[in-house]
């Protein structure tokens, strides 16, 4: 990991706003993530009680990800298409995955939800990643390819190789490897994963 570069673009940040994510300039950005609202639904749609009415908590997963900012608008459209076509039984299964991910067994979850939509071509980063990011902000971390890619290469995580293929081990090693890197750095940029993730594509970027 280059920690000397992690440091300069906390620098960087905090000369462009020094009032880090209270700044003025940033609340439009937050305002466009809806941040706290779209985890105050999660964790209603996403809670264990919900979820046990599988029919109904499949519905309301799919209205939760139309909601999100951080899946585009053409995954959200196939997801969305590919549950109105599917059977009872294929919704159960994917909400009980669902369930297991985030309440029991988080890598037995998170395989199953990929064998599922796999056939589909819908066993996405962005769609798998951003429920396990919204209900467990501060643990989670939404996996979007092209920002991935672009962390490991530029901040040199080392035994890190990005792949299209959703597999449980590199989301576990990327994370792992995201939340040290939010330990180095003040903890106010790290509010949640999501913020971090912000904070590093903006300074990254410019």
């Amino acid at each position: 990991m280059n920690k000397t570069l992690l440091r300069q673009l906390e620098t960087k940040f905090y000369d462009r706003y020094p009032e880090g994510w209270e700044s003025e300039e940033l609340k439009p950005i937050l305002k466009k993530h809806r941040v706290g609202k779209m985890e105050e639904l999660a964790k209603q749609v996403l809670s264990l009680e919900s979820l046990n009415r599988e029919l109904e908590s499949c519905d309301n997963i799919v209205k939760l990800i139309a909601k999100s900012s951080l899946v585009s608008v053409f995954e959200k459209v196939r997801f969305k298409n590919l549950m109105n076509e599917m059977e009872d039984l294929f919704k159960r299964d994917f909400v009980d995955s669902v369930r297991v991910m985030l309440h029991e067994d988080e890598e037995a979850g998170f395989t199953r939800l990929v064998g599922l939509l796999a056939p589909y071509q819908l066993a996405k980063w962005p769609i798998i990643t951003v429920l396990l990011t919204y209900f467990e902000p501060q643990k989670n971390v939404f996996v979007k390819p092209t920002t991935v890619k672009q962390i490991i290469s530029l901040l040199e995580l080392e035994g890190l190789v990005y792949t299209s293929k959703v597999n449980y081990a590199f989301y576990e090693q990327y994370r792992t490897a995201f939340l040290a890197m939010t330990s180095l750095v003040n903890p106010e940029l790290s509010v949640t994963n999501g913020h971090f993730s912000g904070f590093l594509m903006m300074t990254m970027d410019s």
